[in-house]
């Protein structure tokens, strides 16, 4: 009797629509790993932190279940969040990827830090490389950023990697803005004009 493929086994003949890895000056972002959710555990547990995006501070198993939800993206979508890893500690610092559950307006481009790293540029970087590997990768895809409206660090670094404000939205009974990122297929005379 022949026995039944494994999870493993299935799950990795599933093709990935972007690189699993994208290395930068300073970061590896890459697929997550069981014991990344001690690092990412830094982001979920500061209220600070998570104030603009879940509202609230995680236990160590929410955290946990939420990390499996971003494997799980990949598996379901072809692409997803990755984990920031610095290069010079070997340290998860946040999560930054493409990201589309099923109740989200669009395929969006997130990033989320621990307080630790705020301010040293992690989060630009990351998330321009991710941008920069969704135009090659992800053609056929207008991939937005959905901010919450008080969120100004967000919206000024959407803003310094090329993204502009299209509309704001009532979303989770919250105001949020959503900005729509470079695209082949977005008509880019929507964007604002530099003069």
């Amino acid at each position: 009797m022949k026995h039944p493929q494994t999870v493993m086994e299935q799950t990795s003949k599933m093709k990935a629509l972007v690189p699993n890895n994208i290395e930068t000056e300073r970061l590896m972002l890459r697929q997550f790993q069981e014991k990344d959710w001690q690092d990412l555990h830094h982001y979920f547990s500061s209220a600070e932190a998570t104030r603009f995006t879940v509202g609230r501070e995680f236990t160590e198993g929410e955290t946990w279940r939420t990390m499996c939800g971003m494997i799980g993206h990949w598996q379901l979508r072809g692409y997803g969040p990755y984990a920031i890893e610095e290069k010079s500690s070997g340290k998860v610092l946040g999560t930054s990827g493409f990201w589309f559950p099923n109740d989200w307006p669009s395929p969006e481009i997130k990033w989320a830090l621990a307080p630790a790293y705020w301010g040293k540029g992690y989060a630009s970087e990351a998330a321009g490389a991710i941008q920069k590997v969704g135009l090659d990768h992800l053609p056929n895809i207008s991939l937005i950023s959905l901010i919450h409206a008080e969120n100004a660090a967000s919206i000024q670094l959407a803003l310094a990697i090329g993204a502009y404000f299209e509309k704001a939205v009532h979303f989770r009974s919250a105001n949020w803005h959503i900005y729509r990122h470079p695209s082949s297929i977005e008509n880019t005379s929507k964007a604002p004009k530099s003069s």
